[in-house]
Protein backbone atom coordinates (compact mmCIF):
# COMPACT_ATOMS: atom_id res chain seq x y z
CA UNK A 1 0.00 0.00 0.00
CA UNK A 2 1.06 3.06 -0.27
CA UNK A 3 0.64 6.39 1.39
CA UNK A 4 -0.38 10.62 0.63
CA UNK A 5 -0.31 12.80 3.56
CA UNK A 6 -2.06 15.88 3.70
CA UNK A 7 -1.35 18.63 6.11
CA UNK A 8 -1.66 22.11 6.79
CA UNK A 9 -4.42 24.29 8.26
CA UNK A 10 -7.07 23.84 5.35
CA UNK A 11 -6.31 20.12 5.08
CA UNK A 12 -9.48 18.55 6.52
CA UNK A 13 -11.37 21.07 4.14
CA UNK A 14 -9.82 20.75 1.23
CA UNK A 15 -10.90 16.93 1.55
CA UNK A 16 -13.95 17.98 1.98
CA UNK A 17 -14.21 19.39 -1.25
CA UNK A 18 -12.40 16.22 -3.17
CA UNK A 19 -13.72 12.76 -1.39
CA UNK A 20 -16.97 11.26 -1.19
CA UNK A 21 -17.55 11.29 2.38
CA UNK A 22 -17.75 13.68 5.08
CA UNK A 23 -14.34 14.50 6.64
CA UNK A 24 -15.51 15.69 9.56
CA UNK A 25 -14.39 13.06 11.76
CA UNK A 26 -11.10 13.27 10.84
CA UNK A 27 -11.10 16.71 13.08
CA UNK A 28 -12.49 14.12 16.10
CA UNK A 29 -9.89 11.95 15.47
CA UNK A 30 -12.19 9.08 13.40
CA UNK A 31 -10.98 7.03 10.28
CA UNK A 32 -12.58 8.04 6.95
CA UNK A 33 -13.46 5.68 3.88
CA UNK A 34 -13.96 7.80 1.04
CA UNK A 35 -13.67 7.86 -2.92
CA UNK A 36 -12.03 10.31 -4.65
CA UNK A 37 -13.35 10.81 -8.57
CA UNK A 38 -13.02 12.00 -11.45
CA UNK A 39 -15.87 15.35 -12.30
CA UNK A 40 -17.42 12.34 -14.34
CA UNK A 41 -18.40 10.62 -10.95
CA UNK A 42 -16.09 7.67 -11.66
CA UNK A 43 -13.87 6.61 -8.95
CA UNK A 44 -10.28 6.90 -9.21
CA UNK A 45 -9.19 5.85 -5.90
CA UNK A 46 -10.78 4.50 -2.38
CA UNK A 47 -9.11 6.22 0.03
CA UNK A 48 -8.75 5.34 3.75
CA UNK A 49 -8.09 8.33 6.10
CA UNK A 50 -6.71 8.26 8.60
CA UNK A 51 -5.85 11.55 11.35
CA UNK A 52 -2.19 10.89 12.19
CA UNK A 53 -0.18 13.15 13.90
CA UNK A 54 1.56 14.46 10.87
CA UNK A 55 -1.35 15.14 9.20
CA UNK A 56 -4.25 13.18 7.36
CA UNK A 57 -2.93 10.13 5.64
CA UNK A 58 -4.80 8.38 2.99
CA UNK A 59 -4.05 4.71 2.23
CA UNK A 60 -4.49 3.65 -0.63
CA UNK A 61 -2.95 1.07 -3.52
CA UNK A 62 0.55 2.22 -4.46
CA UNK A 63 0.20 1.94 -8.21
CA UNK A 64 -2.46 4.69 -7.85
CA UNK A 65 -0.89 6.86 -5.51
CA UNK A 66 1.09 8.66 -7.78
CA UNK A 67 -1.55 9.65 -10.43
CA UNK A 68 -4.14 10.35 -7.27
CA UNK A 69 -1.33 12.91 -6.30
CA UNK A 70 -1.23 14.77 -9.31
CA UNK A 71 -4.88 14.80 -9.51
CA UNK A 72 -5.31 15.96 -6.16
CA UNK A 73 -2.75 18.61 -6.47
CA UNK A 74 -4.76 20.29 -9.51
CA UNK A 75 -7.07 21.60 -6.87
CA UNK A 76 -5.09 23.06 -4.18
CA UNK A 77 -5.11 26.57 -5.70
CA UNK A 78 -5.27 28.82 -2.43
CA UNK A 79 -5.62 26.11 -0.12
CA UNK A 80 -3.51 26.06 2.41
CA UNK A 81 -2.49 22.47 2.03
CA UNK A 82 0.83 20.31 1.46
CA UNK A 83 0.14 17.17 0.23
CA UNK A 84 2.80 14.54 -0.41
CA UNK A 85 3.85 10.91 -1.13
CA UNK A 86 4.97 9.40 2.12
CA UNK A 87 4.90 5.53 0.97
CA UNK A 88 9.11 5.51 1.26
CA UNK A 89 8.61 6.96 4.81
CA UNK A 90 5.88 5.16 6.16
CA UNK A 91 5.23 1.54 6.14
CA UNK A 92 1.52 -0.21 6.38
CA UNK A 93 0.35 -3.40 7.71
CA UNK A 94 -2.78 -5.11 8.07
CA UNK A 95 -3.50 -6.94 11.28
CA UNK A 96 -6.44 -9.05 11.49
CA UNK A 97 -8.08 -9.39 15.01
CA UNK A 98 -7.28 -7.57 18.45
CA UNK A 99 -5.74 -10.55 19.69
CA UNK A 100 -3.00 -10.39 17.30
CA UNK A 101 -3.22 -6.23 18.24
CA UNK A 102 -2.02 -7.55 21.65
CA UNK A 103 0.29 -9.87 20.95
CA UNK A 104 1.92 -7.37 18.66
CA UNK A 105 2.10 -5.27 21.71
CA UNK A 106 -0.01 -2.46 20.20
CA UNK A 107 -3.39 -0.83 21.89
CA UNK A 108 -7.08 -1.22 20.34
CA UNK A 109 -8.18 1.95 19.07
CA UNK A 110 -11.45 2.96 21.38
CA UNK A 111 -14.76 4.29 20.47
CA UNK A 112 -12.98 6.78 17.53
CA UNK A 113 -11.52 4.31 15.56
CA UNK A 114 -8.05 5.55 15.80
CA UNK A 115 -4.76 5.34 18.02
CA UNK A 116 -1.44 6.53 18.00
CA UNK A 117 0.96 5.48 20.71
CA UNK A 118 5.00 4.73 20.23
CA UNK A 119 5.29 6.08 16.46
CA UNK A 120 2.21 3.76 15.26
CA UNK A 121 -1.00 4.62 14.08
CA UNK A 122 -3.56 1.84 14.58
CA UNK A 123 -7.04 2.57 12.03
CA UNK A 124 -10.02 0.11 12.76
CA UNK A 125 -10.82 -0.74 8.95
CA UNK A 126 -14.82 0.23 8.50
CA UNK A 127 -15.44 1.58 11.84
CA UNK A 128 -19.42 1.64 12.32
CA UNK A 129 -19.85 1.61 8.61
CA UNK A 130 -21.44 -1.85 8.01
CA UNK A 131 -23.16 -3.28 11.64
CA UNK A 132 -23.11 -6.37 9.74
CA UNK A 133 -19.70 -7.53 9.26
CA UNK A 134 -18.29 -8.30 12.47
CA UNK A 135 -14.41 -8.79 11.36
CA UNK A 136 -11.76 -6.42 13.43
CA UNK A 137 -9.41 -5.37 11.08
CA UNK A 138 -6.67 -3.03 11.53
CA UNK A 139 -4.55 -0.58 9.56
CA UNK A 140 -1.01 0.16 11.79
CA UNK A 141 0.99 2.51 9.94
CA UNK A 142 4.27 4.27 10.97
CA UNK A 143 8.20 4.11 9.87
CA UNK A 144 9.95 1.54 9.43
CA UNK A 145 11.88 1.23 12.22
CA UNK A 146 8.81 1.01 14.30
CA UNK A 147 7.15 -1.62 12.48
CA UNK A 148 9.86 -3.67 12.37
CA UNK A 149 9.71 -3.87 15.87
CA UNK A 150 5.79 -5.56 16.14
CA UNK A 151 6.17 -8.93 16.32
CA UNK A 152 3.56 -9.30 13.70
CA UNK A 153 4.54 -13.02 13.10
CA UNK A 154 3.98 -13.51 9.64
CA UNK A 155 5.71 -13.07 6.30
CA UNK A 156 4.67 -10.12 4.05
CA UNK A 157 3.13 -12.30 0.89
CA UNK A 158 1.06 -14.17 3.68
CA UNK A 159 -0.10 -11.21 5.44
CA UNK A 160 -1.33 -9.37 1.98
CA UNK A 161 -3.19 -13.00 0.78
CA UNK A 162 -5.00 -12.74 4.21
CA UNK A 163 -5.75 -8.62 3.96
CA UNK A 164 -6.93 -9.20 0.47
CA UNK A 165 -8.99 -12.23 1.27
CA UNK A 166 -10.56 -10.16 4.34
CA UNK A 167 -11.30 -7.56 1.51
CA UNK A 168 -13.33 -9.59 -0.10
CA UNK A 169 -15.33 -11.09 3.01
CA UNK A 170 -16.02 -8.05 4.16
CA UNK A 171 -17.62 -6.23 0.74
CA UNK A 172 -14.56 -3.97 1.13
CA UNK A 173 -13.76 -2.23 -2.16
CA UNK A 174 -10.39 -1.89 -3.88
CA UNK A 175 -9.32 0.33 -7.34
CA UNK A 176 -6.23 -0.35 -8.44
CA UNK A 177 -4.59 0.78 -11.29
CA UNK A 178 -6.29 -1.62 -13.61
CA UNK A 179 -9.28 -0.34 -12.90
CA UNK A 180 -9.22 3.30 -11.75
CA UNK A 181 -11.99 5.40 -13.61
CA UNK A 182 -14.16 2.07 -14.58
CA UNK A 183 -16.95 2.67 -11.81
CA UNK A 184 -19.32 5.27 -9.73
CA UNK A 185 -18.85 4.92 -6.38
CA UNK A 186 -21.97 3.15 -5.86
CA UNK A 187 -21.05 0.15 -8.41
CA UNK A 188 -18.32 -0.48 -5.94
CA UNK A 189 -20.62 -0.60 -2.97
CA UNK A 190 -19.31 2.44 -1.40
CA UNK A 191 -22.97 3.63 -0.65
CA UNK A 192 -23.50 0.66 1.62
CA UNK A 193 -20.41 1.14 4.20
CA UNK A 194 -20.40 4.30 4.80
CA UNK A 195 -18.40 5.40 1.85
CA UNK A 196 -20.75 8.54 1.15
CA UNK A 197 -22.15 11.16 1.97
CA UNK A 198 -25.44 12.19 0.57
CA UNK A 199 -25.91 15.62 2.70
CA UNK A 200 -22.72 17.08 2.52
CA UNK A 201 -21.61 19.37 0.34
CA UNK A 202 -20.36 20.17 -2.87
CA UNK A 203 -16.88 17.43 -4.16
CA UNK A 204 -15.77 16.41 -6.97
CA UNK A 205 -17.83 13.60 -8.56
CA UNK A 206 -20.56 14.49 -6.56
CA UNK A 207 -23.75 14.96 -9.52
CA UNK A 208 -22.82 12.02 -10.96
CA UNK A 209 -23.08 10.13 -7.82
CA UNK A 210 -25.82 11.89 -6.14
CA UNK A 211 -28.19 11.47 -9.35
CA UNK A 212 -26.98 7.96 -9.51
CA UNK A 213 -28.46 7.62 -6.52
CA UNK A 214 -31.97 9.32 -6.37
CA UNK A 215 -32.79 8.49 -9.53
CA UNK A 216 -32.11 4.81 -9.34
CA UNK A 217 -29.68 4.06 -12.02
CA UNK A 218 -27.67 1.86 -10.07
CA UNK A 219 -27.01 -1.27 -12.91
CA UNK A 220 -24.45 -3.06 -11.50
CA UNK A 221 -22.99 -3.98 -8.24
CA UNK A 222 -20.20 -5.74 -6.70
CA UNK A 223 -20.76 -9.33 -5.59
CA UNK A 224 -18.23 -11.56 -3.97
CA UNK A 225 -17.80 -14.83 -6.25
CA UNK A 226 -15.71 -18.08 -5.34
CA UNK A 227 -13.67 -18.86 -8.80
CA UNK A 228 -12.16 -21.92 -10.07
CA UNK A 229 -8.46 -22.27 -10.62
CA UNK A 230 -7.05 -20.61 -13.47
CA UNK A 231 -5.17 -17.47 -14.33
CA UNK A 232 -7.26 -14.34 -13.18
CA UNK A 233 -6.49 -10.72 -13.10
CA UNK A 234 -7.48 -7.40 -11.62
CA UNK A 235 -9.61 -5.87 -13.79
CA UNK A 236 -10.13 -8.54 -16.44
CA UNK A 237 -14.03 -9.26 -18.08
CA UNK A 238 -15.97 -12.20 -16.83
CA UNK A 239 -19.26 -13.35 -17.30
CA UNK A 240 -21.42 -15.72 -14.93
CA UNK A 241 -23.47 -18.72 -16.33
CA UNK A 242 -26.68 -16.86 -15.88
CA UNK A 243 -25.39 -14.03 -18.59
CA UNK A 244 -24.10 -11.45 -15.77
CA UNK A 245 -21.05 -9.78 -16.70
CA UNK A 246 -18.61 -7.56 -15.39
CA UNK A 247 -15.19 -7.15 -14.18
CA UNK A 248 -12.95 -8.62 -11.18
CA UNK A 249 -11.99 -6.17 -8.60
CA UNK A 250 -10.08 -7.96 -6.37
CA UNK A 251 -8.42 -11.34 -6.37
CA UNK A 252 -7.33 -14.12 -3.05
CA UNK A 253 -6.38 -17.77 -3.79
CA UNK A 254 -7.72 -20.21 -1.59
CA UNK A 255 -7.15 -23.95 -1.43
CA UNK A 256 -9.51 -24.75 -4.29
CA UNK A 257 -9.36 -21.69 -6.34
CA UNK A 258 -9.65 -18.24 -5.64
CA UNK A 259 -12.14 -15.91 -4.27
CA UNK A 260 -12.62 -12.41 -5.63
CA UNK A 261 -14.93 -9.32 -5.89
CA UNK A 262 -16.18 -8.53 -8.99
CA UNK A 263 -18.58 -5.51 -10.16
CA UNK A 264 -21.50 -7.17 -12.09
CA UNK A 265 -24.84 -6.16 -14.26
CA UNK A 266 -27.49 -6.45 -11.81
CA UNK A 267 -29.65 -7.88 -15.08
CA UNK A 268 -28.61 -10.93 -16.65
CA UNK A 269 -29.39 -9.59 -20.41
CA UNK A 270 -28.32 -6.08 -19.81
CA UNK A 271 -25.35 -5.64 -23.02
CA UNK A 272 -22.60 -4.67 -21.16
CA UNK A 273 -20.45 -2.95 -23.52
CA UNK A 274 -17.31 -2.80 -20.90
CA UNK A 275 -17.51 -6.82 -20.70
CA UNK A 276 -17.26 -7.78 -24.53
CA UNK A 277 -17.89 -11.18 -25.54
CA UNK A 278 -16.12 -12.91 -22.60
CA UNK A 279 -17.19 -17.03 -22.01
CA UNK A 280 -19.20 -17.77 -19.50
CA UNK A 281 -17.48 -19.13 -16.27
CA UNK A 282 -18.16 -21.61 -13.79
CA UNK A 283 -18.18 -19.03 -10.67
CA UNK A 284 -20.47 -19.75 -7.85
CA UNK A 285 -21.78 -16.71 -5.85
CA UNK A 286 -20.86 -16.01 -1.87
CA UNK A 287 -22.85 -14.35 0.70
CA UNK A 288 -21.59 -10.53 1.62
CA UNK A 289 -22.02 -9.19 5.19
CA UNK A 290 -24.36 -6.98 3.92
CA UNK A 291 -27.41 -6.72 2.17
CA UNK A 292 -27.22 -5.32 -1.50
CA UNK A 293 -29.69 -4.41 -3.82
Amino acid sequence: MGVLRFSGPDAVAFLQGQVSNDTAPLSRGAPVLAAHSTPQGRVLAVLHLLPHSSGILAVLPRDVAASTLERLRRFVLRAKVKIEDVSAELDVVGIHGSALLAAAAVEAPGATGYVEKHGVGVGRVRWDAAPACTSERYWLIGDSASIASLALGDDPERIERNWRLGDIRDGQPQVYAATSELFVAQMLNLDLIGGISFSKGCYTGQEIIARTQHLGRIKRRMSRLRLPPGSWSMGQAIRLADGRAGRLTELARIDNGFEALAVLSLDAGAPDSDTGSADAIAAEELALPYRVG
